[in-house]
């Protein structure tokens, strides 16, 4: 669209405490008002850390009011990660008027399995004008997935991975390919830190990438960084 405005972007990855929604949610809060973004994106089960028993997060549950009143303030629409019934891997769409389930994770890894189910569809949520589209780690990894979400019509692909310090480089890999292959932005919010399933070093390394490939900005290993750039 010719005459669509500028979308700034923020992909972040905040400290987590592993199963506290609330203390959570006010980390998410804080990244939100720093980020000075139109959309900001989260790590993988970022509200709850990679912790694959902990229960299910509700779309009306209190404890995501700070980052509701977050958004409100900003203009912000956050997509943080969650668990929610079904049992689904989920991306909230969080705004200043609440939460909605806006994807389920398709593909699941390792463990998952045991305990969730995978989703059945691709999502897209129109932002200004911008399609982005939605994908929560392993899913950027199939090219299937990428295709699909492309075949709606997307601007940008958003997703929120977990991966280990040592594989870093396979969140690069994979976002050189979808550039490469549908010539759309990239955005990953990557768990840092120590987290569940094993992640006692998660990389890190949240980034935005070009429909050419470059990377426009990336974040350290440290939990609490966050990068912003504008999409144009």
């Amino acid at each position: 669209m010719e005459n669509r405005t500028p979308l700034r972007l923020a992909v972040a990855q905040p400290a987590c405490v592993p199963l506290d929604v609330a203390e959570n949610a006010r980390a998410h809060a804080a990244a939100v008002r720093a980020a000075r973004a139109r959309v900001v994106v989260f790590p993988e089960l970022s509200l709850t850390g990679y912790e694959l028993d902990a229960p299910v997060v509700s779309v009306d549950d209190a404890r995501l009011t700070p980052l509701v009143e977050a958004c409100a303030e900003t203009g912000a629409l956050a997509l943080a990660g969650a668990p929610v019934a079904g049992d689904h891997i989920a991306m909230l769409a969080v705004t200043g008027g609440g939460a909605t389930v806006a994807y389920r994770k398709m593909w699941l890894g390792g463990a998952e399995s045991r305990r969730f189910r995978p989703g059945d569809a691709p999502a897209v949520l129109d932002v200004d004008g911008w399609r982005v589209g939605l994908a929560i780690c392993k899913d950027t990894g199939v090219a299937a997935h990428a295709a699909r979400t492309a075949a709606l019509g997307i601007d940008v692909y958003a997703a929120g991975v977990v991966e280990a310090a040592r594989d870093a480089a396979v969140t690069d890999q994979r976002a050189q390919r979808i550039t490469a292959t549908h010539r759309v932005w990239v955005a990953v919010a990557s768990f840092a830190g120590s987290t569940g399933g094993g992640f006692t070093e998660a990389a890190g390394r949240s980034a935005v990438w070009t429909p050419e490939g470059d990377v426009v900005g990336r974040a350290g290993t440290e939990p609490g960084q966050s990068v912003s750039v504008s999409l144009d």
